[in-house]
């Protein structure tokens, strides 16, 4: 995972004019998780742009095929978990959902022979509604169909129980290497009036170590746009420049 350190360091001698201190640890962790989210979302807008030139002909494949690097690296965020139906009548999200990959029945395994159900999954109540009225296509236990909105509603009413698989929102590793619900955070000990690393306080960013560099710029972006700094919002800029021509090739 992305060192919080690593990145603070960096970000610091990349951006702190004059030795001024301008990227103090508070405002570096002010921006860290919401630069860690901004990356993750592009995740999905890259795998779509990377679709879109395989089907043109240029995906080089193997070890350079950028879609199978992209979902290697969702893969850090995928999540499987199974929900009981609540008094409602409704099936409640996971607090940490970002996007969905599959739904299915939690029916058992009996003599090898799996009895679980793959669900379709429907996010326009337009289209649920003619679903449910039409004599062809209505959900059945073997078809069953979800609406998805602020809550998951399953048809037909007698699924209990469903199994949701899903990308889960980037959160922070601790310096043990175990995940975290606590947002990447860069601590400190003062001691003297001088501030130190302090490890065990710390939190890494849930990200691969290869989005350091992206890291570092979205980080500079978020706080220059922030604090109105010219000379971090044209520095990142030029970085920005020079991420989008590596990208193109």
């Amino acid at each position: 995972m992305a060192s919080v350190s690593a990145v603070y360091d960096t970000l610091k001698d990349l951006v702190n004019k004059d030795q001024n201190g301008f990227i103090t640890p508070s405002i570096f962790n002010n921006f860290a998780q919401m630069a860690q989210v901004r990356i993750f979302n592009r995740l999905f807008d890259d795998i779509k742009n990377a679709k879109r030139v395989s089907k043109a002909g240029f995906n080089p494949g193997r070890d350079k095929d950028a879609i199978k690097r992209i979902e290697e690296d969702l893969a850090y965020f995928s999540s499987l978990e199974v929900i009981d139906k609540a008094v409602n009548d409704v099936f409640a999200k996971p607090d940490d959902l970002a996007r969905i990959i599959s739904m299915t029945t939690d029916n058992p395994i009996i003599s090898n022979q799996s009895y679980r159900r793959n669900i379709e999954i429907v996010y326009d109540e337009e289209k649920i509604e003619r679903i449910l009225l039409s004599d062809i296509s209505a959900p059945s236990e073997d078809f069953p169909v979800a609406l998805v909105s602020r809550d998951i509603e399953v048809f037909p009413s007698n699924v209990e129980v469903i199994r949701l698989r899903y990308y889960k929102f980037p959160e922070s590793v601790d310096y043990q290497g175990v995940k975290s619900a606590n947002p990447p955070q860069y601590a400190v000990t003062t001691v003297g009036g001088v501030e130190t690393f302090n490890a065990a306080n710390s939190y890494d960013f849930e990200l691969p170590d290869h989005y350091l560099e992206d890291l570092v710029i979205e980080i500079a972006q978020l706080a220059g746009t922030n604090l109105r700094d010219q000379f971090v919002s044209t520095m990142v800029q030029g970085e920005q420049t020079e991420r989008s021509k590596e990208r193109t090739f």
